[in-house]
């Protein structure tokens, strides 16, 4: 299953939750600090709230959630042998999860990212990759993102 995923910056995540959870009729799939996310099925979309007071409204990133990352390193290939410049995230912490993906486009045109979640994670691991933090403190809620030894 494929999603688009649209992900704003909020002035207030609090009052942006209450507003998307009466527009698509659906809880969010995670809260944190400062962030949240839907997955909502209808229509398909993984939409995700960073709190950035002053700049509400504004545009984050856009996304394709995949399935897997066989589908990730295939839009990888897809993309640079179309000539686009790509940039590979494996095992990386991001929006709470464990990701694999590969990041394409420019502030200027909008950054994509092509993306799949192998696990949640623990907020003190956002932004660094599971290289980078050791397994020690890995992933929360004792799932193994594939080909690592996190959370065993």
């Amino acid at each position: 299953m494929s999603r688009v995923q649209l992900a704003l910056n909020v002035d207030d995540v609090d009052a942006a939750v209450d507003f998307y959870r009466t527009l698509f009729g659906a809880e969010p799939a995670k809260r944190r600090p400062g962030y949240a996310n839907f997955a909502i099925a209808d229509p398909p979309l993984k939409l995700v709230l960073f709190e950035a007071k002053g700049h509400g409204g504004t545009l984050n990133h856009l996304g394709v959630e995949v399935a897997s990352t066989d589908e990730v390193a295939a839009a990888t290939e897809r993309l640079a042998a179309a000539g686009l410049d790509t940039r590979v995230e494996s095992q990386t912490a991001c929006c709470y999860a464990v990701q694999d993906k590969v990041w394409v486009g420019e502030e200027a045109n909008g950054r994509w990212e092509v993306y799949t979640v192998l696990a949640d994670a623990h907020p003190e691991l956002e932004g660094v990759t599971l290289a980078e933090a050791g397994t020690a403190a890995c992933c929360a809620g004792g799932a193994s993102p594939e080909g690592t030894d996190c959370c065993a």
